[in-house]
């Protein structure tokens, strides 16, 4: 409670004079307070209002902080900035997830042949089926078990243009989302594809699969994962919102079925603040100028 409150509630015993002298404010000062007071009514209804609307979002995709909400409002037709969306979040106590750090799970092989790095932290691309980012992370499924998610990423629109899970690290994994990116764009013929120093990655069968699909490999230095830092950013946001605090998943149908959900999500409505708060698909659709690729969904 304010000192200017604490007039107001006992004014009428004791008296705006003595109060704002005993409690050492300017009566000036109380009046103006005072003057203020429909409209400090007014701001708090229309806070009320929306927290309601901030609640329904952040209900449907809990992983959703500050930036993402403004957005939605604004898409919504609510004219709101976010240094407002923050204040009234921090009010009903609404946050979205924080990234952690996240272990490796590539082995390099010393005595693979090495790709020369084509991209040197570059991850921008001027348009799509340029240049993409691979990496692999593990699901943790039940007490002991491990699946894997292999990622194909555009540069251009931060689409995952491919994926595949598997409960292995063999070099299928890998070329099974190089595929998957394949069937997405239709040809990848001309694109650059960068990884790290995987065994999978340093293998003669995925070499030859890039090959046949017509795209250059490119790869990080040994031990630097600032070299591929996107595709790394891309697997720690994943795990943290499809786990969400837990330690693993149920089990290999929750964590296939969850991380389907949140991949089509992530595609198609997650909103990415390098993309002026608009999904990779949608991006594409609105800024990717492209006329060799279909729109697929």
């Amino acid at each position: 409670m304010t000192r200017f409150q604490f007039v107001a509630d006992h004014q009428q015993r004791y008296g705006v004079k003595r109060l704002c002298q005993i409690l050492g404010v300017a009566r000036s000062s109380y009046y103006y307070w005072q003057a203020g007071a429909p409209a400090r009514a007014a701001r708090q209804a229309a806070d009320t209002m929306l927290a309601a609307q901030i609640r329904t979002i952040h209900t449907a995709d809990t992983t959703y902080g500050a930036p993402r909400i403004t957005a939605e409002l604004r898409d919504q037709g609510t004219p709101v900035n976010h240094k407002r969306v923050e204040r009234v979040m921090r009010g009903i106590g609404l946050q979205g997830l924080r990234l952690r750090r996240r272990h490796r799970t590539t082995v390099p092989d010393p005595a693979a042949a090495k790709a020369a790095d084509l991209i040197r932290r570059d991850f921008t691309a001027p348009a799509v089926n340029q240049r993409y980012v691979g990496d692999i992370t593990y699901l943790p499924v039940g007490d002991r078990g491990f699946l894997y998610l292999a990622t194909v990423i555009d540069l251009h629109s931060r689409r995952l243009a491919g994926w595949a899970i598997a409960d292995h690290m063999r070099t299928e994994l890998v070329t099974d989302a190089l595929h998957a990116a394949q069937r997405t764009r239709g040809s990848l013929d001309g694109a650059i594809f960068h990884s790290d120093h995987g065994a999978q990655y340093t293998s003669k069968d995925f070499a030859a699969a890039c090959k046949a699909a017509g795209v250059r490999q490119s790869m990080s230095k040994v031990g630097s994962s600032a070299d591929n830092a996107l595709a790394e950013s891309f697997n720690a946001t994943f795990k943290r919102e499809t786990l969400q605090g837990r330690r693993a998943f149920t089990d290999e149908h929750d964590a296939r079925l969850t991380s389907f959900r949140w991949l089509h999500r992530y595609n198609t409505v997650r909103r990415h603040s390098r993309l002026g708060q608009q999904s990779p698909i949608t991006y594409e659709r609105t800024t990717a100028t492209s006329t060799t690729i279909p729109q697929a969904a």
